[in-house]
C-alpha cells in the first residue's frame, strides 16, 4: 500500500509539473511515465481489494440468494412448527381421551367395589342383628324363667314357713308362755321366709342384670363391627362423589337397628 501512495504522489507531481497548453486548462504529460506509474499502482493494490470489489459486484446476487434461503428456512421452520403443533395437539387429545377413559374405569370399579362393600356390610349387620336378637330373646327367656322359678320357690317356702308357724302356734295355744314362744318363733319363721324371698328376688335381679350386661357387650361388639365396616368402606373406596349417600343409608340403618333393639 505504501507503493500505491508513493506512485500517486509521483503521478500528482508529474501533472503539476506538466507543461500547460495555451488557451486551455489542459497540460501535456509524459505518457510513458504516467502509464508506468499506473502499472505500479495496479501491481501494488492488494488482491483483497479486487476480491472485495468482486463481492461488491455480487452483493445483490448474494443478498437475493440469502433472502431466498432465509425465506425458505422460515417457511420450512413454520411448516415443521405447524406439523409439530398438530402432532402435539393430537397426542394431547389422545392422552386426554386415555386419561378420561382410565378415570371412568376407575370410578366404575370404585362404585362397584363400594356397592359390594355396602351389600356385604348390610348383610353382616343383618346377620349380627339377627344373632343378637336371638341371643337377647334366649337370655331374657332364660332369665325370666329362672326368675319365675326362684320367685315361685320363694313363695312356696314363704307359704310353707307361714303354715308351719300357724300350725306350731295352734299346737301351743293352750300354754301362754308356749303360745308366746310359738308366736315369736312363728314371727321369726315368717321373717325368715320374707328374708329368703327377698334374697331370692335379689339373686334373680342380679342374674337378670348379668345376662343383660352380657347382651349389652354383644350389642357393643356388633356396633363396633358395623362401624369398622363403614370405616373400611369410606377409606377403601377413594371416591368422594357418592360418599354422602352411604353415610345417610348407614344412619337410617342405625336408626332402624336402634328402634329394633328398643322394641
Amino acid at each position: 500500500m505504501y507503493r500505491v501512495f508513493e506512485a500517486l504522489d509521483e503521478l500528482g507531481a508529474i501533472v503539476e509539473e506538466a507543461r500547460g497548453m495555451p488557451m486551455t486548462a489542459g497540460c501535456v504529460v509524459p505518457r510513458g511515465d504516467v502509464l508506468e506509474l499506473l502499472d505500479d499502482i495496479k501491481d501494488a493494490i492488494p488482491g483483497d481489494l479486487d476480491d472485495a470489489q468482486d463481492v461488491l459486484d455480487q452483493k445483490d446476487e448474494l443478498i437475493g440468494s440469502a433472502r431466498e434461503h432465509a425465506e425458505s428456512t422460515v417457511a420450512k421452520a413454520n411448516s415443521e412448527a405447524e406439523s409439530t403443533v398438530s402432532h402435539a395437539l393430537a397426542d394431547a387429545d389422545r392422552i386426554l381421551a386415555d386419561a378420561k377413559a382410565q378415570a371412568d374405569r376407575m370410578v366404575a370399579e370404585a362404585n362397584a367395589h363400594a356397592g359390594q362393600l355396602v351389600t356385604e356390610a348390610k348383610a353382616e349387620a343383618d346377620r349380627t342383628l339377627a344373632a343378637a336378637q336371638r341371643e337377647y330373646e334366649s337370655v331374657t327367656g332364660r332369665a325370666r324363667a329362672e326368675s319365675d322359678r326362684m320367685i315361685e320357690a320363694g313363695n312356696a317356702n314363704y307359704e310353707k314357713s307361714v303354715a308351719d308357724g300357724i300350725a306350731e302356734q295352734q299346737r301351743l295355744v293352750s300354754d301362754t308362755e308356749v303360745v308366746a314362744a310359738a308366736r315369736a318363733e312363728s314371727e321369726r319363721v315368717i321373717d325368715q321366709g320374707h328374708a329368703e324371698a327377698d334374697r331370692l328376688r335379689g339373686e334373680c335381679d342380679v342374674y337378670v342384670d348379668n345376662k343383660l350386661a352380657d347382651f349389652e357387650e354383644i350389642l357393643t361388639a356388633t356396633m363396633r363391627s358395623v362401624s369398622r365396616g363403614r370405616q373400611q368402606l369410606r377409606t377403601g373406596a377413594g371416591v368422594h362423589d357418592y360418599a354422602e349417600h352411604p353415610r345417610m343409608a348407614d344412619r337410617r340403618e342405625a336408626h332402624e337397628m336402634g328402634a329394633g333393639v328398643a322394641v
